[in-house]
């Protein structure tokens, strides 16, 4: 590859973000599935920090349309807060990149809880959601797995030389 997002590299990148959808779909127990992590807003954040010339805010944005559309959620909420946590990380990358692991993992998680607070506020304009300490779990659930999302992503970009 020659420095740029092309063949295998966008490929491998678009396959990330397919399986991170697909783990947010499937379906868990109910006992369970309140401690699911925020699957795509994790991959997303990777490759807005890893590749942020190619990954950026709007990329984020449809992905979360994407997943506004897939989960039947009022059309732009799941966009929104993509944006936004995409942006704060994508005006850090550089600082981001420096911190340890376990540093990311809890600003990745403090972004999710963001977004997850965000969804929630932006769904009360519309509808009256019942309080759910469902989005505090996913943003704990989500820091715990940052670590290993993070090697994961980094040994597929690592593999595939994507720049």
């Amino acid at each position: 590859m020659s420095g740029s997002l092309t063949g295998h590299g966008k490929g491998s990148v678009y396959i990330t973000l397919l399986a991170a959808i697909v783990l947010t779909l499937v379906p868990l127990p109910a006992s369970i599935d309140m401690f699911r992590p925020d699957w795509v807003a994790l991959v997303v954040l990777y490759w807005v920090i890893a590749l942020p010339h190619h990954l950026n805010v709007i990329s984020a944005w449809v992905v979360g349309l994407i997943m506004d559309i897939l989960l039947g959620s009022t059309l732009g909420i799941h966009a929104l807060s993509m944006a936004v946590i995409s942006c704060v990380a994508a005006a850090q990358y550089q600082k981001l990149r420096n911190f340890s692991v376990w540093q990311q993992a809890l600003v990745m998680g403090s972004l999710i809880f963001v977004g997850q607070l965000l969804n929630y506020w932006v769904e009360h304009l519309f509808a009256s959601p019942r309080m759910n300490p469902r989005f505090v779990w996913a943003a704990v659930s989500s820091t715990l797995l940052w670590p290993s999302v993070y090697l994961f992503l980094r040994y597929i970009r690592r593999y595939f030389n994507i720049r």
